[in-house]
This record gives C-alpha cells, structure tokens and sequence, in this order.
C-alpha cells in the first residue's frame, strides 16, 4: 500500500508536468527566443507611409544607435525571471531613448514585456507597485512628447496596468498552486505515515505472538529435559524455528517505520555531544544562542542522549519560526536528582504560541514520556517561551 502511495504522487507530477507550457518548463529557452522575436521586431519592422500601417526595413537602414537600444532593451529580457526590477529600469531607459531619438516605438515591447515581469517576479508588493506607477508615469509622458489623442493615452495606461495586473495574477496563482502541491504532498505523507502505523501495529502483533510462542516452548523444554530429551530437543527446535521468523518480522516492522529519507543514510544517531555544532547550525540561520553544559554525564544511554539532542533540536527550530527578528535563546544542560535536564529559554514573542501547540512540542512531550520524563513548555513570566525537559538517566521505554 505504501509503494501505491508513491506511485499516485508519481502520478500527479506527471500529470502537472504535462499541462505546464514551454515557459515553464524550459524557462531560459523560451525567454531567448522571446528576446529574438521582439529584437527582430524592433529592428525590422517601422511605421509605413499611413501610419496604422507596417514596413519591413532592410538591415543597413537600421542606424548604429537604433541598434545599440535594440539590443540592449531585448538582450535584457533573458534575466527578466531572475533580475525583474533592473531588467524594468534597462527597458524604460532604452525605451525613453528610443521615443526621444525618433527610432522604432516597437523596442517598447521590451517594456510592456518588463512590465509584466514586475507584476509576476517581483515579491516585494512595495516595489511591484512602483514599477507600475513608474509604467503608468511613462504612458501619461507620450502626451507631452508626440502629442497623440487622449484615447492613444489612455490605451497606453490601460496596457500598462493590464500587463502588471496579468503578472500579478500569475504570480497569485503560482504561488497558491505551489501551496496546493505542499498540501497534496504532506496529505499523502500523512497517509502513508498512518498505513505504516497500521502495518508497524500488527507486525508488532506477529513478533509479539512469536516471542511468546518461545517463551512457552522454552519452559516446556526445560520441565521435560531430564525425563524426555528428544521432546526437550524437539521444543528447542521449535523455539529457534520461532525464533528466526521473529527476526525476520523485526526487519519488516523496522523497514516500515523507518522514513524513506533515512533509507541511505545509516550514519551515527547524534547526541548531546553534537549539540555545539548545531547550536552553530542555527548561529549560520541567524539565531543567537548560548550554551551552558553543566556536568552532564559522558556515558548516557543512547535513547537519553538522543532524545536530549532532539528536544534541542526542535526547540531552537520553534525559536527561529516562531521567536520574531532579533530573538535571542540560551540551551542549559546538567544533572539533577538523577535526571538529565534540559534547559531551553528564548527572548521573543513566546506569548503568541499556547502551551502544547504544534506538532513539534508534542514531539518533545512524547519523547520525554518515552523515557519516563516530563517536559514543560509555555511561555516564561519574564517573557519570551521556555521549555523545560527532565530524562532520567536511567529510564526505561514503557
């Protein structure tokens, strides 16, 4: 059931991939072939005698200065994905130019063309509209310039918004088709996390029979070895027969609750002595931290050392979402009555988050509980969120 999860999502991608267009999917061919087409344009293509009409113009009727813009305002379009707001500037000034110098009004497709670049790549709302102010300044400039009808200024201004309003739309819609694709994938995790719970419970069920299944064969075995031999002999037999086909259950069981992301990657487990380089981790995230290690113990168990570092870990992580800019967040680690503490404390917003909220905090509460500890998280009476973990040493799993 798992591989068929896998094999839906592999669907869908293929059938997102097959409805997206050539923009899309080969972003950096399609904008040079839209430089080319409106740098042909531009150069070849002049107001015939009446001037709703159009001429062709040979090459060596192009003047140097003319093709110098041309160029300039088309060879920009090739970064207007990645370097929206310069690419605006550069065609509004080769446009400028152009209309000024009396060349080609075509090199102005470049424009309308960057216009929408800032409507569809540009993230900051701030600078998205004042490249359209700066558009609809540049229409209203043509009355002052070549003089036309107020119905050509007014085409001019509707064109402008209507290009930066198509951009902003596609990048709405981009954005939320992401955020749909984000949904769909974490659903089907969801529903594949639950189905390995599912198959995880009743392997645990198989290889819960089969022990006992040993255990009973065991101790006949012992009660009948100094009268019956081959019955002892025979039941030891079975108790290994039950033996090996528990192991081969473990496996599975293991196989299944291990995540696909681990499936290559078979390293250590980290521990309390990893935390120096992941409070680093998140010093390079732009958090500060301090840690503060008061003798705590060299020879943890493995379960307490690991779940230490992990409630570290998700900590810091809910510090950096959730703390606000400028947050600051100090780990301390020791020993007290037997129990591994830990201490973590930040400077920021810990009112806005209730205590037991989000997955992460569960996390931590459930891996405290494993071990036979207790977690407290909320927000601190001196403000910013605490989170407060004890795991005994010696814990056991339940």
């Amino acid at each position: 059931m798992v591989t068929g999860s896998g094999s839906a999502q592999a669907s869908v991608g293929s059938t997102t991939l097959a409805f997206e267009g050539p923009f899309v999917r080969w972003p950096r061919v399609a904008d040079a072939v839209l430089a080319a087409v409106v740098f042909g344009l531009a150069v070849f293509v002049v107001e015939g005698a009446n001037p709703d009409d159009l001429a062709i113009r040979p090459l060596d009727e192009v003047p140097i200065a003319a093709f110098v813009l041309f160029t300039v305002a088309c060879g920009a379009l090739l970064w207007r994905r990645s370097r929206p707001l310069p690419v605006f500037a550069v065609t509004l000034v080769t446009a400028s130019l152009s209309g000024i110098l009396g060349y080609s009004d075509l090199v102005g497709f470049s424009f309308i063309i960057s216009v929408y670049g800032a409507g569809r790549y540009v993230t900051d709302d701030r600078w998205s509209y004042a490249a359209l102010g700066v558009a609809l300044l540049f229409a209203l400039s043509t009355w002052f310039l070549d003089e036309p009808s107020l119905a050509a200024v007014g085409f001019g201004l509707i064109v402008m918004s209507g290009t930066w309003y198509a951009g902003r739309r596609m990048r709405f819609r981009g954005e939320r088709a992401a955020q749909l694709e984000r949904e769909r994938r974490a659903e089907a995790r969801r529903m594949v996390a639950e189905e390995r719970t599912r198959i995880a419970r009743e392997l645990h069920d198989v290889v819960a029979h089969r022990v006992s299944l040993m255990t009973v064969q065991a101790g006949a075995a012992k009660t009948v070895a100094a009268s019956d031999l081959d019955s002892a002999v025979q039941a030891m037999e079975a108790v290994e027969r039950a033996g090996r086909e528990a192991l081969d259950e473990l496996r599975h069981l293991l196989a299944v609750l291990r995540p696909d992301a681990d499936a290559d990657t078979l390293g250590p487990q980290p521990g309390l002595g990893d935390i120096p380089e992941l409070v680093r981790q998140f010093a390079d995230a732009g958090l500060e931290v301090r840690l503060a290690v008061d003798g705590t113990p060299t020879d943890l168990p493995a379960r307490v050392d690991l779940f230490g570092y992990r409630i570290v870990q998700e900590a810091l992580t809910n510090v950096l979402k959730h703390a606000g800019p400028d947050a600051q967040a100090e780990v301390r680690l020791g020993v007290d009555a037997g129990s591994l503490v830990v201490d973590v404390q930040d400077s920021g917003r810990g009112a806005t988050i209730l205590p037991g909220s989000g997955h992460g905090i569960i996390g931590m509460r459930e891996r405290a509980r494993l071990l036979g500890g207790t977690l407290e998280a909320g927000p601190h009476p001196g403000g910013g969120f605490h989170v407060l973990a004890r795991l005994p040493v010696d814990g056991v799993t339940p």
